[in-house]
């Protein structure tokens, strides 16, 4: 054992373990100014996860609970129905099905369609409005965005009628030029789907995208106006690219709210025979838990359907940040 020698008395002792430095505790008052901080961020953060549970985790743990489960008739199909546990045979025959897979491709197709067009039009009106060229802004905003006030169902309604033949002034007045144009037959049902959606919802997105380019430095707008850009270059090369992440957020929505299409194809099924009533995956739910009452079946296509939009939003995702992170190592 090593031994001390003091100074003073010139006694050894033993050497005693080095005293860490005691570390004073925090004082009361920030102790309770940091509790004071946790209970207003629980506060405030309460019914976000009380929504949260409510109308997510609940209704999702349901549907996937119910996908386990089928009704089965023993004795020959003579017997009472009786709930039983199934597995995976729901998910088998959703995923074996052709017109569910068919009304996935649908879908895809759909978006492939909708999505880029709601971005690049609703990106191009909202740089038109923050450009200063469009007079009278208040009521330009106004009319863009009160379509999306209007219910879907309705607007869905206004324009069956003005795809129906016999019916519509647009297609009289197109056949008075010669010009026959079937609205909804196999070519054109996608795209007047997707016409019905984006007036309801372009407005909507513009308000978005507008309030992000107010959020744009205008320092920034003026340097490059010093530099001799004129406003496409302007809008193109510099406004465009510090709104990424609000074009994103559009898409991502955007792309949500196209995987769940359900109002426009079913309203637009009473006068068009190419759209049965499992065109899309929403419209095979829908039928089989309220025509066929297969409730399993229609609980595993739609854990089906939100894994595939969680898959793809988290793609959208991962890609954005990707890209993100090559342009800062590129600068």
């Amino acid at each position: 054992m090593s031994t001390t020698v003091s100074a003073t008395t010139g006694d050894s002792r033993p050497a005693g373990p080095a005293r860490a430095p005691a570390t004073a505790a925090p004082p009361a008052s920030a102790r309770r100014a940091g509790r004071r901080r946790l209970g207003a961020c629980a506060l405030l953060m309460t019914p976000f996860f009380v929504l949260l549970v409510a109308v997510f985790l609940v209704p999702v743990g349901t549907a996937l609970w119910l996908s386990f489960f089928g009704a089965d008739q023993p004795g020959l199909g003579f017997g009472p129905e009786r709930t039983v546990f199934v597995g995976l045979r729901s998910y088998t025959a959703a995923l074996t099905d052709p017109t569910f897979l068919g009304g996935l491709a649908t879908v895809a197709l759909y978006c492939l369609l909708y999505i880029p067009l709601m971005v690049l039009c609703a990106l191009a009106l909202a740089l038109l409005l923050d450009s200063g060229a469009v007079r009278l802004r208040a009521w330009a905003q106004l009319s863009l965005f009160l379509p999306h006030a209007v219910p879907g169902i309705i607007a869905a309604i206004i324009w069956l009628y003005l795809y129906t033949p016999g019916l519509s002034p647009v297609v009289d007045l197109l056949a008075r030029a010669d010009i026959t144009v079937d609205f909804l037959g196999i070519n054109a049902v996608i795209p007047s789907i997707a016409n019905i959606a984006m007036w309801s919802n372009l407005g909507y997105n513009v308000i978005i995208l507008y309030a992000a380019l107010q959020a744009v430095p205008r320092e920034v707008i003026e340097a490059a106006v010093v530099d001799g850009a004129g406003p496409v270059r302007t809008a193109v090369r510099v406004k465009t690219p510090l709104l990424r992440p609000a074009v994103v957020m559009v898409a991502m929505f955007t792309l949500i709210w196209s995987m769940q299409l359900f109002t426009e194809p079913m309203l637009l099924s009473q006068s068009a025979p190419l759209i049965n009533s499992r065109f899309t995956p929403s419209m095979y739910i829908y039928d089989a838990a309220f025509t066929r009452n297969n409730y399993g079946l229609a609980a595993a296509a739609s854990v089906v359907l939100l894994a595939c939009t969680i898959a793809l939003s988290y793609g959208v995702t991962r890609w954005t940040n990707r890209a993100d992170t090559a342009e800062e190592a590129a600068r």
